[in-house]
């Protein structure tokens, strides 16, 4: 019965009558796999069609009956997403059964879809159609000409009974991001990008865009927005679509461009809460809990716009010193350090993605005690030390880091410097997720010192004493002057190695090959001497 207080309140046979209501509501079958329930012989559970968290009601009108098999191993916490991927995976499956991959074309034919040929022609300008086994109604849409390519197109709603997938142009299957698709738009969200289609003959024939095709459909969409390509020639979009797919494939969101975007948003989150509770744009005596708890039907995303905004400010805060020497776009050659290893080894580990704060967003504002402003401000000075005491003037972009490794294999490297070699060695990824567990041991252990209780997952948002910034950049000055780094017989930087690798050279000297890279382990304490 889980969190429904309306379901604890019942008693056994009251349970029991609302049980065989909804067995008789749904014809006797499972609301998410549509399979028949034998209530003698088969487990079962009662369940909110629409979760609470996400606003809806704990009352009969808002559950369904399940197999207690189906509810255990439901792909979603709503039921209406769970039927829906439930009827997905079936037709996945029929269609695997005959050795063919799923398809759009599938989906199509499960729901009734691909049945008709499209009854069109082209006057004045106008594509004007007729869905004549749906109606009789003549339609028109305006054809728009595409000056470069000279492609002609129009937009129109199609039903499903209409179109077809086009296995010429596109013939992949569908894969895992449905379910995504299919939770995303049964949120409300709008497509941003319509499905494309070409004509052939008497038939419309989708070829890009098949996944969001796909999600609506199995949310029980009967007609979709389609771009109809009029006039086509199908070698010259075949070559284009597997261009548009390979050679110009739009990279996917940068994460740091990631945090930004979720920066804003929790900004605009921040916002509607003080409009829905009158209160003054500048007052803030509301907490990151109140807020999560508010927006409760998107409390996971509440969650990570909090966490992403603390990372965003710290980042590209103009203050950080270390920002001009983060990499933010894929693999740049200029940079010792890109966002990727910033995120996991820096951000990760001292913004706890787990802590939502209590304590109100104005909690010791004016005393400069603010946690999460002094989390931004503390860790801002951390990188500062990074850049002052590794790069600025070690490191040179106009060098980089391109192949620098097998420049110094073949005796190619008399423009690099030993200062140069630190940097860049120090700043792998590999590398630097280790050493920075060292600064947060040595934090922490500064406070056990001290007597002072402080929570190892939320070491920055205290104020750190003088003395023990002193200790940090102490330690990163012994770690940059540790030989290993500039020695250039040394052959294992050459090679991507995993965590534990360096885990191993730090704790033992010798890496996990037996090859010995450090006079002595590193000890906390001795570095900060």
């Amino acid at each position: 019965m889980g969190n429904s207080k309306y379901l604890n309140s019942l008693t056994r046979e009251k349970y029991d009558e609302l049980k065989k209501k909804l067995w008789n509501q749904q014809n006797h079958h499972c609301y998410i796999c549509e399979e028949e329930i034998d209530l003698d012989l088969t487990p079962t559970n009662i369940d909110h069609i629409k979760p609470l968290v996400n606003g809806g009601k704990d009352d009969e009108y808002n559950f369904a009956l399940t197999h207690e098999s189906c509810n255990k191993s439901k792909q979603d916490a709503d039921l209406e997403v769970a039927r829906a991927m439930a009827r997905l995976s079936k037709i996945s499956r029929d269609a695997e059964e005959k050795k063919q991959t799923p398809s759009l074309e599938h989906v199509l034919a499960a729901n009734k879809g691909s049945l008709y040929s499209f009854s069109y022609k082209i006057e004045n300008g106008k594509l004007k159609y007729v869905f004549s086994e749906k109606d009789n109604t003549i339609r028109e849409a305006d054809i728009f000409h595409d000056a470069l390519s000279g492609e002609d197109t129009a937009f129109i709603q199609v039903p499903i009974e209409y179109l077809y997938h086009d296995k010429d142009i596109n013939p992949r299957g569908i894969n895992s991001s449905i379910s995504l698709l299919i939770k995303e738009f049964h949120k409300g969200n709008p497509q941003l990008h319509i499905s494309l289609a070409r004509l052939d003959g008497n038939q419309i024939k989708i070829f890009d865009g098949q996944h969001k095709a796909v999600a609506q459909i199995m949310l029980g969409i009967r007609a979709l927005l389609v771009r109809l390509f009029l006039n086509t020639d199908v070698e010259r979009m075949t070559e284009t679509n597997t261009t548009a797919g390979s050679k110009l494939r739009q990279i996917a969101f940068d994460k740091s461009i990631i945090r930004q975007l979720h920066d804003d948003i929790y900004a605009q989150k921040i916002k509607k809460y003080q409009l829905d509770h009158h209160l003054s744009e500048d007052c803030l005596s509301f907490s990151e809990e109140k807020l999560v708890d508010y927006f409760k039907g998107e409390r996971g995303n509440i969650r990570t716009y909090i966490i992403d905004s603390q990372k965003n400010v710290v980042t590209l805060s103009p203050k950080n010193k270390l920002k001009g020497y983060i990499n933010f776009e894929g693999r740049g050659s200029e940079r010792p350090l890109s966002y990727s290893t910033f995120e996991k080894t820096l951000l990760s580990r001292f913004i706890n993605a787990k802590t939502i704060l209590k304590k109100n967003l104005d909690d010791r504002l004016e005393e400069g005690l603010n946690p999460r402003i002094l989390e931004q401000e503390q860790l801002i000075q951390l990188c500062n030390i990074l850049a002052e005491e590794l790069i600025i003037g070690r490191y040179s972009t106009e060098i980089g880091t391109y192949r620098i490794e097998y420049k110094i294999a073949e005796e190619k490297d008399k423009e690099i410097t030993d200062d140069h070699l630190a940097t860049y060695r120090i700043f792998k990824e590999e590398i630097m997720y280790n050493w920075v567990q060292y600064i947060e041991q040595l934090i922490y252990n500064f406070f056990c010192l001290t007597g002072e209780k402080h929570d190892k997952q939320d070491l920055f948002q205290i104020k750190f004493p003088d003395q023990l910034w002193t200790n940090i950049r102490t330690f990163i000055q012994n770690l940059r002057d540790l030989p290993l780094w500039k020695d250039r017989t040394i052959k294992v930087f050459a090679a991507k190695h995993k965590y534990d690798y360096w885990e191993t050279v730090f704790e033992t000297t010798k890496s996990e090959d037996g090859i010995i890279l450090l006079s002595k382990p590193i000890n906390v304490v001795d570095m900060i001497k």
